[in-house]
């Protein structure tokens, strides 16, 4: 791994599984408004796939005597699996969203399709030997955490509104 980027990744590894439990928790509470609703449960799997996304990132990360080169190719391979997990579940969404909810489905498909797309960014730069593919990974994983705290207000709290 890249020096000085064990806290960081460490960090996330504890912050990733926190939202992941919280996400659980609004789906637990609110299971059946979520359940009826078209488009709430494929909204739920993209914090999942994710949150996911940067636990799977952070622990390959901590591997010890690890080549940044060979970090990048996991981080890579994470990414593109994730891009396109969201991918088809922004596609269903789309299809699915009811018409007073197009405008905010579509701001959270472009902030997902971010978030992964930096991911395998960053992995491949890393891989190709480039610093700076480290810093356009640890922006997708903070994205990420933005867009799960979307998420996890609307499974929570607009949800019963």
């Amino acid at each position: 791994m890249m020096q000085g980027w064990s806290e960081f990744y460490l960090g996330q590894v504890g912050a990733s599984a926190a939202l992941g439990g919280l996400v659980f928790v609004g789906l637990s509470i609110n299971l059946a408004k979520i359940m009826a609703s078209p488009h709430l449960p494929d909204r739920a799997m993209v914090a999942l796939v994710l949150l996911l996304s940067v636990l799977l990132v952070a622990s390959l990360a901590l591997a010890p005597g690890q080549r940044p080169s060979a970090f990048g190719a996991e981080a890579l391979g994470v990414g593109l699996a994730a891009w396109a997990g969201v991918s088809w579940l922004h596609a269903r969404t789309m299809r699915k969203v009811e018409p007073e909810f197009r405008a905010a489905a579509i701001t959270g498909v472009l902030l997902g399709q971010a978030c992964a797309i930096l991911l395998w960014a960053g992995g491949a730069q890393l891989m190709a030997g480039m610093v700076a593919g480290a810093y356009v990974l640890g922006t997708g994983v903070l994205l990420i955490y933005v867009l799960v705290f979307i998420h996890a207000w609307v499974l929570l709290v607009e949800i019963n509104r």
